[in-house]
């Protein structure tokens, strides 16, 4: 950063619910002050969160493809998945669409993933107070956790290579609408994010017809990942990172 920059820190009063809209814009915040909701909603947070809702022990997010190959040298009972520009990698048992994370393939395994976006926005985050996953497929359960968290929220959306994306930022402002009337303060990001879940919220499916991403989506004939992806409140699960695993958030 230059010396001009300024880092965001939360307000000095009540609870700062932020929204940073692209991984590269994270060393303009104090991590360490926040608890960080990851957002990768086309597919591997939405993914992440089916997978444990369906019982899978943990997910272990790794930056790059070498890590994710490297766990089948451990010699451990592992799922490898990996996924890079919308496809599988090869060589891999699976990539992150949610339909590879039901509990007949999940339950009770440990999962090694990466991926283009999702990953990558986590490990930038690992300075946080804590680092939650979230989803439309977990919305009001998140939410409701995060109220009772007397902590700033710093919503980090994993978008496309570093670029904004509409999904995510939607799904950022949808839980800025759970939270903004209790004590929350919003940053500008957060205005905006709430703003664009208000144009969407009639119809999500229909609004994000016209992303990007849904494009790069359709393309690899994969419409379906998208609708799953899209659905609200199919889980309670908030996948939570310890150490260097996503598991299940107890109450």
């Amino acid at each position: 950063m230059s010396e001009n920059t300024t880092t965001q820190t939360p307000p000095s009063g009540g609870r700062g619910a932020h929204v940073c809209l692209s991984p590269a814009l994270l060393p303009l915040f104090n991590v360490a002050d926040y608890i960080v909701v990851v957002i990768d909603i086309f597919r591997a947070t939405s993914s992440i969160c089916y997978g444990i809702e369906n019982g899978a022990e943990a997910i272990i997010p790794v930056s790059q493809v070498e890590e994710c190959a490297a766990y089948r040298e451990k010699g451990l009972d592992y799922l490898l998945a990996a996924e890079r520009d919308g496809s599988v990698v090869e060589g891999f048992d699976f990539g992150n669409s949610p339909f590879s994370y039901t509990s007949e393939k999940v339950n009770g395994k440990t999962i090694v993933l990466t991926t283009t976006n999702g990953t990558h926005a986590l490990h930038l985050s690992r300075a946080a107070k804590k680092i939650v996953i979230g989803s439309f497929l977990n919305l009001t359960a998140l939410s409701n956790w995060l109220k009772t968290c007397n902590e700033n929220v710093l919503l980090v959306c994993a978008g496309w290579k570093n670029n904004f994306n509409l999904e995510d930022t939607l799904f950022a402002g949808a839980v800025v609408e759970q939270l903004k009337d209790h004590g929350f303060v919003l940053d500008d990001a957060a205005i905006a994010a709430n703003d664009l879940f208000q144009a969407g919220k009639s119809d999500i499916i229909q609004y994000l017809k016209k992303t990007s991403h849904s494009e790069r989506l359709k393309k690899l004939g994969i419409e379906k990942d998208i609708e799953f992806c899209l659905q609200v409140d199919l889980t309670r699960a908030i996948p939570v990172l310890e150490g260097d695993k996503l598991v299940k958030l107890e109450a």
